[in-house]
């Protein structure tokens, strides 16, 4: 039997976004707290994303995110980071106030190991996914379209993170229309 690769390229970028889901899940967390919520977008999840982005371009003023929603189309799946707002309890004044109880005040503000955290979880994820020789892209265009969809309801910061499986990286020298 003969399998060509081009057959079973999008069974692998699945099997890749859930292993790069697991490494980011597993990423160490400031005082081994779990603050993250983690996604994967397929398919028509992903096209639809894609209008969410060109959708906000215009109003926020960051054409950029024309150019990364056409490019999302050109990946097999869409990995997503979140971070929900929790103080780590550590009064350590990282967010800027001097203490965590200062910063609850203002519900919005995050914690400076909240994004610490989803940080080494992004990567994580994509070490997990260079390592399997898939590549891939750190978007915050794609998070924030997510966190307006309000498909992640608690993260106040999201991170997508589309892969690929082609002769050549679609998330490289990309023309931005900005």
């Amino acid at each position: 039997m003969i399998i060509r690769e081009e057959i079973v390229r999008s069974e692998r970028l699945h099997e890749v976004a859930l292993g790069m889901m697991a490494a980011a899940r597993t990423a160490p967390k400031a005082k081994g707290v779990d603050v993250l919520q983690i996604a994967m977008f397929e398919g028509e999840d992903v096209r639809h994303l894609s209008r969410k982005m060109k959708e906000l371009a215009e109003p926020l003023g960051k054409m950029f995110f024309m150019r990364d929603a056409d490019n999302i189309l050109q990946a097999g799946a869409v990995v997503l980071i979140g971070a929900k707002i929790k103080p780590a309890g550590l009064n350590c004044g990282y967010c800027g106030f001097p203490t965590c109880a200062v910063k609850e005040e203002l519900r919005d503000v995050p914690c400076a190991f909240n994004s610490i955290d989803m940080g080494i979880a992004v990567g994580s994820a994509v070490s997990f996914a260079a390592d399997s020789r898939v590549d891939s892209r750190v978007m915050y265009s794609v998070g924030e379209a997510v966190r307006r969809l309000g498909v992640m309801k608690e993260c106040n910061q999201i991170i997508g993170i589309p892969i690929s499986c082609t002769g050549k990286s679609p998330f490289f020298d990309r023309v931005s229309t900005r």
